[in-house]
């Protein structure tokens, strides 16, 4: 059996699709880092593949990725009750509307100073700002202290994480620098807040910092500065989907009508969601399976890696009519097919679907919302997306010009892009 690893790190979001394609829909069977691999399709390999006694999630993330997105000793690196009281801090911090809500504030207040700063610049890169706006709102809104000067490092550390989980050479040395001091800084912060005499309060950092695991005992700094990057790093990470947003409402202008109507929290809602939807954020994720399992007719030996296809199923035509078309009306008729939408992953919402898929969907509405009513242009550029990339954005990162300091403004998208 060949090995897939290079064919993925050179088809990015459209390699498994295609295999699958070729397999004429069935399971695909390769090898991936020299180990055997089956990627499973469908809404009932969603419910499989979240099934603990078929996939366990220990020793199954290659050691690259969690060098640099997740970090070692992570929650997304444990199974069984250790993976389910650490995953219940996550879920007591972020799945809370009050906690959902105070973050949106922190990005709305944010993103309002931002904008008019930007509209004394002739051109702004909005995901470069996009991403000091959201580590600003989300260092705030946890009550990690952070240092003006710090603001541009941290912000472009926290992406560099997430965009070099998945590749190799310059970008993966870059998101383990990046983490190294993403860690030592938060380590350092950690230290001091244990050695306060008192100083108890709700935010989410001393939360983490006070929160005791499976056995009783206090996680050490560095596992505490893990899981804090565990919080701070994929809500700056919404960076790509509030860019993807400006793209939509670059793209089908009309669809900013669903962002201005009489229902506008359900519109702010199906807007997000078919932004998750639409564009590619993850192309799978993957496990090993726990004991032999039938799928298929066709047997997976224990210890097997085993893949859920993310991008395929978010663009399934026998689930989503006209897949590749962008229309956030879809979800304004009633809910997603069930184990259908899975950009972050699936599971049960009360397993492991992802905690901080809320947070996304909140802040992602919020942004979208606040681009909808506001002025800028969109100077000639090249806002073509390359699925080959893993993460992926527009090339040019989506800039904007003649920014105008009254965010209420309807949008003004003026200007010429290549797409």
């Amino acid at each position: 059996m060949v090995d897939s690893t290079l064919p993925l790190l050179l088809h990015g979001y459209a390699w498994l699709p295609d295999r699958r394609r070729r397999s004429g829909g069935a399971p695909v069977h390769t090898r991936l880092l020299g180990k055997k691999a089956v990627a499973l399709h469908g809404p009932a390999a969603v419910r499989f593949f979240y099934d603990e006694q078929h996939i366990h999630r220990n020793d199954a993330l290659p050691q690259p990725v969690i060098d640099t997105l997740f970090g070692r000793g992570a929650v997304h690196t444990l199974d069984g009750e250790r993976h389910q009281v650490r995953k219940a801090l996550f879920t007591g911090l972020l799945k809370d509307p009050s906690a959902v809500g105070g973050l949106t504030e922190h990005v709305s207040e944010h993103l309002e100073r931002a904008w008019a700063d930007w509209s004394r610049k002739k051109r702004v890169v909005l995901f470069d700002e996009m991403a000091k706006v959201l580590t600003r709102a989300v260092h705030a809104w946890a009550g990690v202290p952070l240092a003006e000067h710090a603001l541009g490092r941290t912000a472009r550390d926290l992406i560099a994480m997430v965009d070099g989980f998945a590749a190799v050479g310059p970008r993966h040395l870059r998101a383990r620098r990046a983490r190294r001091r993403q860690e030592e800084r938060l380590v350092s912060l950690v230290e001091s807040a244990r050695a306060e005499a008192g100083g108890a309060d709700a935010t989410v950092f001393r939360r983490i910092v006070a929160h005791r695991d499976a056995d009783g005992v206090l996680l050490t700094p560095r596992t505490t500065a893990v899981e804090l990057l565990n919080v701070l790093r994929p809500t700056v990470a919404i960076t790509w989907f509030a860019v993807f947003a400006a793209h939509a409402l670059y793209r089908c202008p009309d669809t900013r009508e669903v962002l201005t109507t009489d229902d506008e929290p359900r519109a702010g809602w199906a807007f997000a969601q078919e932004v998750r939807r639409f564009y590619p954020f993850a192309p799978f994720v993957g496990g090993l399976a726990a004991e032999p399992l039938e799928w298929s007719g066709r047997t997976i030996a224990p210890g097997t890696m085993v893949l859920l296809d993310l991008y395929g199923l978010d663009h399934d035509p026998d689930l989503w009519p006209d897949p590749y078309r962008f229309d956030p009306s879809r979800f304004l008729t009633g809910p997603a097919p069930a184990d259908a939408l899975v950009p972050q992953g699936g599971g049960p919402v009360d397993g492991h679907r992802c905690p901080g898929e809320d947070i996304t969907i909140a802040v992602l509405a919020t942004v979208a919302r606040f681009l909808a009513r506001s002025a800028y242009g969109v100077p000639e550029q090249d806002l073509r997306i390359p699925l080959r990339r893993i993460p992926t954005s527009p090339r040019s990162g989506f800039v904007i010009s003649d920014v105008t300091a009254r965010p209420d403004e309807r949008f003004a998208a003026t200007g010429a892009a290549r797409d």
